[in-house]
């Protein structure tokens, strides 16, 4: 008879929760920004000697000091919760879509060659003509990984990351074609003088009708993903492909049909970015905020209400950070490392939300959890 071996249980082990009610994950998550807070205060007295407080009072100041300075962290807030938005139907499928950057890339691409070379058209005309063209440009953009996906299982991830550098070489190319000749390697503002293709303002405020855009397609995106039978299928697809193939569902079209929204919501954020604030196109267009984005949709759980906090936080930290470095003469990597310090707890909050860190109780031989 084979003499049984009985192994001892591990001191720690680490448990899948099944579930968490909102509250506890809410409170998890506001001690883990409390927490973060009070590391940085100590970093900000260590460097600079200064009271902590009023350096976050600075840091508000930066984002919200001004009608000004509101505004510009409402656009850029938008612009960021846009790409997520778009990102939200794609990551949910667990398709891995990378290459937001180059979405926007060429849907700001298609916008500043409807500004430069359909100007003459009736402004509603062009404003049509022009969110056609972005949608189409990222649509296609974010379709080509999704067609090799479908058909030959390629890695998606790898896929969309390098056709971000095809994007950024042909913006490049374009850039080069349209240069200011007053300028080195620049478009330069496009239609400075008329306005041709520029957002008008709403209510006289410059970025409204951006905010107006991006809540829409925020509700849309939530209705669609929580309510519609795509929605429903783009769920089942993620949990499982041999799930959704068994309940009959056409797994290459709902990546296709899926891939062509996100690229195409990608494609109005560069339409957003190149129309409705910078008025230009180049290189830096996107701005890294492609790759920022995924934090905001995977920190939402692709809820796209969510997103609207967790955007506004993470604008409001770059905004807050380039403040306090200029008024307590802190570099960027200083500033940059607080901002750093705090997402690092808001997205390790999330590990004890999903996983239980059980010990092993010596008198009984039992779990505490």
């Amino acid at each position: 008879m084979a003499e049984l071996v009985q192994t001892k249980e591990p001191l720690i082990r680490i448990a899948k929760r099944q579930s968490m009610n909102k509250a506890a994950a809410m409170l998890i998550r506001g001690l883990s920004l409390l927490v973060a807070l009070v590391i940085c205060a100590i970093i900000i007295y260590s460097i600079t000697g200064h009271n902590p407080f009023k350096v976050y009072v600075s840091m508000f100041e930066g984002a919200f000091g001004t009608q000004r300075r509101t505004w510009i962290t409402l656009r850029d807030t938008v612009m960021l919760l846009c790409i997520g938005v778009g990102l939200a139907p794609a990551f949910k499928m667990k398709f891995w879509n990378i290459g937001a950057e180059g979405q926007i890339l060429v849907g700001g691409i298609a916008t500043a060659a409807c500004m430069i070379y359909l100007k003459t058209l009736p402004t509603a005309l062009l404003f049509l003509v022009m969110f056609v063209s972005s949608c189409i440009a990222g649509a296609v953009w974010g379709v080509i990984p999704a067609l090799f996906k479908a058909k030959w299982n390629t890695n998606e991830t790898l896929f969309t990351l390098m056709m971000n550098y095809v994007a950024i070489q042909l913006t490049s190319f374009f850039v080069a074609k349209w240069e200011n000749p007053f300028g080195s390697n620049s478009v330069g503002i496009i239609n400075r003088t008329t306005k041709v293709g520029w957002f008008p303002a709403l209510l006289g405020k410059d970025y409204l009708l951006n905010v107006v855009i991006v809540m829409a397609l925020t509700v849309f995106m939530f209705c669609y993903l929580k309510y519609s039978k795509h929605g429903y299928e783009i769920a089942v697809v993620g949990e499982s492909v041999n799930t959704a193939r068994y309940a009959g569902i056409n797994v290459h079209k709902v990546i296709i049909r899926t891939m062509l929204l996100s690229g195409a919501i990608c494609g109005i954020s560069g339409l957003i970015a190149v129309s409705g604030a910078g008025h230009t196109i180049s290189t830096s267009t996107a701005g890294g905020r492609g790759f920022t984005a995924i934090i905001v949709a995977w920190l939402a759980k692709f809820n796209t209400f969510t997103m609207i906090a967790i955007s506004l936080l993470i604008v409001f930290l770059e905004k807050g950070a380039v403040e306090i470095a200029t008024q307590y003469n802190l570099n960027d990597y200083a500033s940059s490392m607080i901002t750093g310090i705090i997402l690092f707890f808001i997205l390790g909050s999330e590990f004890f939300i999903n996983y239980r860190v059980i010990f092993r109780s010596a008198e009984r031989g039992g779990d505490k959890a």
